[in-house]
């Protein structure tokens, strides 16, 4: 296994107890190893790529890693009040639809370009600063929600990343 794995691989186990310390409310903790994820998650891609180790492998669990690690906190902040219950509902749902797109291609053996979009790369690092955000107003300063317009701007990333997989995969399928 090479670094970059290695890092993603850690990133992964970092999840659960990410998620139990949101489910114990110590969001301080949290935080600190939610920065640490998100360091490992930037530092797993520059290596691959200086390094020559981009691999099938890292190209699945990396985006994997992403959504596990981000879906577990829109839904246990979501739980806790930390962020509203419609943006986790959003993200979980623009996620499950992606991932049925792409079961629906590999069934059909239709080929498929898996990069992540532009609008899905500014999604992610809306979601990934969102998230940040909410633990650091409940971990330090206790405030019952992070800024309104940034919870705003995820939804409408969110929404605008699924309709461009949408249009992508109609576009692959020959629609």
């Amino acid at each position: 296994m090479n670094l970059p794995n290695a890092l993603t691989f850690l990133r992964i186990l970092l999840i659960p107890v990410i998620a139990s310390l949101l489910i114990y409310r110590d969001y301080t903790l949290a935080l600190v190893l939610f920065v640490i994820a998100g360091v490992s998650d930037a530092l797993d891609g520059i290596l691959a790529r200086a390094l020559g180790k981009k691999t099938k492998l890292g190209g699945f669990l990396d985006p994997l890693a992403d959504k596990l690690l981000t879906v577990s906190c829109f839904v246990l902040l979501a739980q806790a009040g930390a962020l509203p219950t419609w943006l986790a509902a959003l993200v979980i749902s623009r996620d499950v639809l992606i991932s049925l797109g792409v079961l629906m291609f590999l069934v059909t053996a239709h080929p498929l370009d898996f990069r992540p979009s532009l609008v899905s790369k500014l999604n992610t690092s809306c979601q990934l600063l969102t998230i940040f955000v909410a633990l650091l107003y409940r971990g330090i300063q206790g405030a019952p929600m992070p800024l309104p317009l940034l919870v705003w701007l995820t939804g409408v990333l969110t929404v605008a990343s699924g309709l461009h997989y949408l249009a992508r995969g109609i576009r692959a399928a020959g629609g």
